[in-house]
């Protein structure tokens, strides 16, 4: 029987739909989504105002939010975004700025200045969620920190009766071509080692946002594979998808990682028929990241429409893989009858 406090399970709930999986959109790029545009309209991203990041956002957040059951949006560009969400869908609110240090080894992370949970709660938000960079074998010290700030986190988020789901994102602490097939070997122990390490209680995680435990782009036979290198072939790649699921006790979902939509369907799909119990997605960039191209040369108008048909369409696949594999977030502890709602009397 696991315990959860009264308004973090009304939070959670609302989050997922009738059956208990989340399928959300997710929209809290800043950086990259930024650089992308002023790529597209060919100036620096220096140039391009707030206000156009607002825009980009507020358009994808009205015409998906009524295909998903919640969305993630940051407070710096995403205000619009937020009122403009379908009533059904659910709010995660981003805690950390944008990147990383790049400055000192570790890709050690920061929260945004003029935030709390206790603020992101006031702004609307359901949940926090919170982007972590982490090698299970990089410095111990550098990992050490990254363990306490995570340790803070979880414990504001607990005070705040707030749900925390935790984005880890793993790298080569060595510098290494991330985008190779020898790192694409070293995934699967990376992923497996963060989804082990965050599972600990001392971290207070609700739900872990993980990748698909192997790059796809190496896996024999996948559509995703165009070198015709292979890492794994599909039948290793499930077993990978197993045995991560085994890494945690916790509810997980996965993210989209940036993929096409396509490919990461194909990857939801050998989960599901590896018969991993994963509880949705927060998938982003591989649902509208098509869209960055019509927005920068025509405009909201035409990225509206753009969502209409061709974004649309990609969630709505997207939801009928959930529908075949995805299970409810409480399948994690036996079912939703294992899930005992207390009350705070602090």
């Amino acid at each position: 029987m696991v315990k959860i406090s009264g308004r973090k399970l009304e939070r959670l709930e609302r989050l997922a739909d009738s059956r208990g999986v989340i399928a959300a959109a997710a929209m809290d790029q800043r950086g990259s989504l930024k650089k992308s545009i002023a790529r597209e309209k060919g100036v620096d991203p220096s140039q391009l105002s707030d206000d156009v990041m607002s825009e980009f956002k507020e358009a994808v957040s009205r015409v998906l939010t009524p295909h998903a059951t919640a969305i993630l949006l940051d407070t710096e560009f995403g205000e619009r975004a937020i009122k403009a969400r379908a009533k059904n869908a659910g709010l995660l609110l981003a805690y950390e700025k944008t990147g990383y240090d790049a400055t000192q080894p570790g890709r050690l992370g920061d929260l945004l200045d003029h935030l709390s949970v206790r603020r992101l709660a006031q702004h609307g938000g359901d949940a926090v969620k919170l982007l972590l960079y982490y090698a299970a074998d990089d410095d111990p010290q550098v990992n050490d920190i990254k363990h306490a700030w995570i340790e803070r986190i979880g414990a504001e988020c607990a005070a705040e009766e707030m749900p925390l789901f935790l984005e880890v994102v793993t790298y080569d602490p060595k510098g290494g071509e991330e985008k190779s097939v020898s790192f694409a070997k070293r995934k699967p122990d990376l992923v497996m080692g963060y989804m082990k390490e965050f599972s600990k209680p001392q971290y207070r995680v609700d739900v872990l946002k993980v990748e698909i435990p192997f790059d796809i782009a190496f896996v024999k036979g996948s559509k995703a594979n165009k070198s015709g290198q292979a890492a794994y072939d599909q039948q290793e790649a499930k077993d990978i998808l197993r045995r991560a699921a085994q890494c945690t006790h916790l509810p997980f979902i996965y993210l989209s990682a940036g993929v096409d939509d396509d490919v990461f369907r194909e990857s939801l799909v050998m989960a599901g028929e590896a018969g991993v119990q994963f509880s949705g997605v927060l998938c982003g960039r591989a649902t509208w990241k098509e869209g960055i191209p019509v927005y920068a040369k025509r405009g909201a108008k035409a990225l509206e429409e753009w969502l209409a048909d061709r974004g649309v369409k990609n969630i709505e696949t997207l939801n009928g893989v959930l529908k075949q594999y995805a299970k409810p977030w409480y399948a994690a502890y036996g079912g939703r009858d294992k899930v005992q709602k207390v009350e705070r009397t602090d």
